[in-house]
C-alpha cells in the first residue's frame, strides 16, 4: 500500500488525512504546535464547509461539539440599524465552531483508523528531493531532526508554507488594501444568536458571539495602521471605536473592557498558485491560496479542498499507482478547484472597495437608503450573488 505525507493539521490537513486513512491508507500528519490553541483561527463554518464535513461521515460528531447558529445578521451604519437579516432559514445555517476542537475531534477519528499516525511538534525545514521528485520532508521534532518519507507529500501549512517557499512554484498575489485587528470580549451580548456589522466612514466592525462564551470583534483597519492601534491599549482601542458604533455596543464594551483580550493583527494575503503541484508533491488550502477574510471562506474551502483531493489522490494511493498516475490526480485536484477558489478570490476583492472606503461611492453605495431599496427590491438577485460565500461554486461530493 502507497503512503502520504501531510504537512499542518489545519482544516485542509486533518480532514484529509481522516479521508486517507478511512480508505485504507497510511497517512502521517504533521503538526508545528503540540496543540491547536492559536491566537486566531477562522471559525465560521458555511453551509458550504459542514457539508464536507458531513460528506466525510462527521456529522454527528461536528454536532456534539460547542457550536452557535446565527439567527440573524444586524447592519447598522453609525449607530442606525439600517438592515435585518433573518438567515435561520438556511439548511444548514451558518454557525461559529471553534477550530481547536473541532480539528482535535478530526485527529480523535482519525486515530480510530489503524494507518493513522499524528505526529505532533514536527516544524518541517525542507522537501526530500529524489530525482527531481518529492519523497518527504525534512523536519525538527522534539528530540531533534528526523525525516519523514512518503509516496505522495500534501502540504497543508497555511499561508506562511514552509513547503511553499522551498518548492518556489509561481504566484499571482491580489494587492489588498486592509489588515483585520481581532479581540474579544468576554460576556455575550444581545441574545447570543446575532451577529452585527457596522459601517461607513472608511470602518468595518464586525461583532459576533462565540459558544465559548465571548464576543468575538473584527475591525478592519488600512493595511499598515496597525502599530498606532496596538499602542492604545484597551481603554483607546474602545474610544476609537465608540463613535462608529451604536450606544448599546459602546456601553457594552466600556462595561465589559477589562475582560477585552489584548487586539492582534490579521495580515491579510489573498493570493493563489498557478500550479499547486510538483512531481510528488500537491499544495492545498491556504498553502496554495491564501483567501481574504472576506465572506469567512479559509476554513470552508480548505475543507473542501481535502474532500477533493481524498477523492483523486486517495483512489490513486489505494490502487498503489505509479508516480505518473499519482502526480496526474494531483493535477486533477487543482483542475476541479480552481473554478471555485478563483471566482470567491475575485469576489472578495469587490466588497472593501465599497464597504471599507471613505469615498463618495462607498458613501452613496452603503448609505440607509441604498441598502433599504437593495434589501426589498434586488433581494433575490443578491442572494444569487452571494450564494458561492454561503455554499460554494461547484458540487463537493466524497466518493464512496
Amino acid at each position: 500500500m502507497l503512503n502520504a505525507v501531510v504537512v499542518g493539521a489545519g482544516p485542509a490537513g486533518a480532514l484529509l488525512a481522516y479521508l486517507l486513512a478511512r480508505r485504507g491508507v497510511p497517512v502521517k500528519l504533521l503538526e508545528r504546535q503540540t496543540d491547536f490553541s492559536r491566537e486566531f483561527r477562522g471559525e465560521i463554518l458555511m453551509p458550504s464547509g459542514i457539508a464536507a464535513l458531513h460528506e466525510a461521515g462527521l456529522r454527528q460528531p461536528l454536532d456534539a461539539l460547542p457550536n452557535l447558529s446565527f439567527r440573524t445578521v444586524e447592519l447598522f451604519r453609525g449607530a442606525r440599524r439600517v438592515v435585518a437579516i433573518p438567515i435561520d432559514g438556511f439548511d444548514p445555517p451558518p454557525r461559529v465552531a471553534p477550530q481547536p476542537a473541532m480539528l482535535e475531534m478530526i485527529v480523535a477519528e482519525a486515530a480510530k483508523f489503524p494507518g493513522f499516525k499524528l505526529e505532533r511538534g514536527v516544524t518541517v525545514r525542507d522537501l526530500i528531493y529524489e530525482k527531481d521528485r518529492v519523497m518527504g520532508v525534512h523536519a525538527d521534532t522534539l528530540e531533534g531532526p528526523r525525516d519523514f518519507r512518503g509516496d505522495f507529500v500534501i502540504a497543508c501549512d497555511g499561508r506562511a508554507s514552509a513547503i511553499r517557499k522551498r518548492a518556489a512554484l509561481p504566484e499571482d498575489r491580489i494587492m489588498q488594501g486592509f489588515d483585520v485587528v481581532w479581540g474579544h470580549v468576554a460576556g455575550h451580548f444581545l441574545d447570543g444568536r446575532t451577529a452585527r456589522g457596522y459601517i461607513g466612514s472608511g470602518h468595518l466592525l464586525i461583532l459576533y458571539p462565540s459558544p465559548e462564551g465571548h464576543m468575538q470583534i473584527g475591525w478592519v483597519i488600512d493595511k499598515g495602521t496597525f502599530g498606532d492601534i496596538k499602542k492604545m491599549g484597551a481603554d483607546g482601542w474602545i474610544n476609537e471605536l465608540a463613535p462608529h458604533v451604536s450606544p448599546d455596543v459602546r456601553n457594552f464594551l466600556v462595561a465589559n473592557k477589562t475582560g477585552l483580550a489584548h487586539p492582534f493583527l490579521l495580515d491579510v494575503i489573498c493570493d493563489r498558485l498557478r500550479e499547486w503541484t510538483a512531481p510528488g508533491l500537491l499544495l492545498i488550502g491556504d498553502a496554495a491560496h491564501p483567501m481574504s477574510p472576506v465572506g469567512g471562506q479559509g476554513i470552508n474551502v480548505a475543507l473542501r479542498d481535502a474532500v477533493v483531493t481524498a477523492n483523486h489522490l486517495g483512489r490513486a494511493l489505494i490502487m498503489r499507482s505509479d508516480e505518473a498516475t499519482l502526480d496526474f490526480a494531483a493535477r486533477n485536484i487543482q483542475a476541479e478547484r480552481w473554478p471555485e477558489i478563483t471566482t470567491i478570490q475575485d469576489m472578495q476583492q469587490i466588497a472593501p472597495r465599497f464597504v471599507a472606503s471613505n469615498s463618495l461611492l462607498s458613501r452613496v453605495v452603503t448609505g440607509a437608503p441604498t441598502i433599504a431599496f437593495a434589501k426589498i427590491f434586488l433581494a433575490s438577485y443578491l442572494a444569487r450573488r452571494l450564494d458561492p460565500f454561503l455554499n460554494g461554486v461547484t458540487r463537493v461530493v466524497m466518493e464512496q
